[in-house]
């Protein structure tokens, strides 16, 4: 049997939404864990409902703050790999937590851009590419009353959408209820659409296979120049059809995609309701 569901090895007993300790973590001692969304084995994050998603929400928050007060943590990554072409091998709806030792490289090129786009100009970065996609409109999928989602104007993936907040906050934890309930409105709506967002008028939703990570303030540093932002990518170029990373990408970082950004949001808009 499957070890996440009630009963099983990591679910001795029910639950609604639960964590524990990764028993094979990709770090040296207790630094990764894994999050179930739910006990029910066939459901998604999409199908959680508002309150589900509202546990989901709460945990993470919690769980940040946590490992966030430790002296050997520097930045906490919550993310969810879903789908077997991910590299996905337990399909029981789940994310994990990651707490480093230090700050990723990504992570350290983020916050190195957005030091010096405060210093340059005074403003926070990722409220400045909000604010700039909010005043052009053509990339933005959804305009919550708290949130908005959008394809970035230098997407690099099949599908890339990012989720941010309208008021500038650090991390999860800074986050008022009002900002938590529209969280978990708008994110059930856009992963919603994703999983259509390959269907033909001759088949049904195709589970669409995506990573989706939450960037947040590193733990002791940076904190008055980041900005909080959720980043949906997904690697399936249509159905059965997988984008690799091949000469352009792996040799020199240059990215190619297939769609323009404004078609992928627009393909996403006409998807509500």
């Amino acid at each position: 049997g499957c070890p996440f569901c009630p009963g099983g090895l990591e679910a001795p007993d029910p639950y609604d939404v639960r964590w524990f300790r990764n028993r094979w973590p990709a770090m040296h001692g207790d630094r990764c864990e894994v999050v179930l969304y739910t006990s029910q084995h066939d459901a998604t994050f999409s199908s959680l409902g508002i309150d589900g998603a509202l546990k989901v929400i709460e945990l993470w928050t919690q769980r940040f703050t946590d490992l966030g007060a430790r002296d050997d943590v520097d930045f906490v990554l919550i993310f969810e790999n879903r789908g077997p072409e991910i590299g996905v091998t337990l399909h029981h709806p789940h994310g994990q937590i990651y707490a480093y030792p230090y700050l990723p490289t990504r992570s350290r090129e983020i916050l190195a851009q957005a030091q010096a786009h405060h210093t340059r100009t005074g403003r926070l970065l990722g409220s400045d590419l909000l604010r700039a996609e909010q005043a052009d409109g053509s990339r933005i999928v959804i305009s919550g009353t708290h949130w908005s989602a959008y394809v970035p104007y230098a997407a690099r993936w099949p599908v890339e959408v990012h989720l941010a907040p309208h008021r500038d906050v650090p991390d999860l934890v800074a986050l008022d209820d009002a900002e938590r309930d529209d969280l978990a409105t708008v994110y059930l709506d856009l992963l919603d659409r994703l999983d259509r967002y390959h269907r033909t008028e001759d088949d049904g939703p195709v589970a669409l296979p995506y990573i989706a990570a939450w960037h947040q303030a590193p733990v002791r540093q940076g904190r008055d120049v980041s900005r909080l932002h959720l980043q949906v990518v997904s690697v399936l170029r249509s159905p059965g059809t997988l984008k690799y990373l091949a000469g352009s990408e792996s040799g020199v970082g240059g990215w190619v995609n297939d769609a323009r950004p404004e078609a992928i949001a627009a393909r996403l808009r006409s998807l509500g309701g």
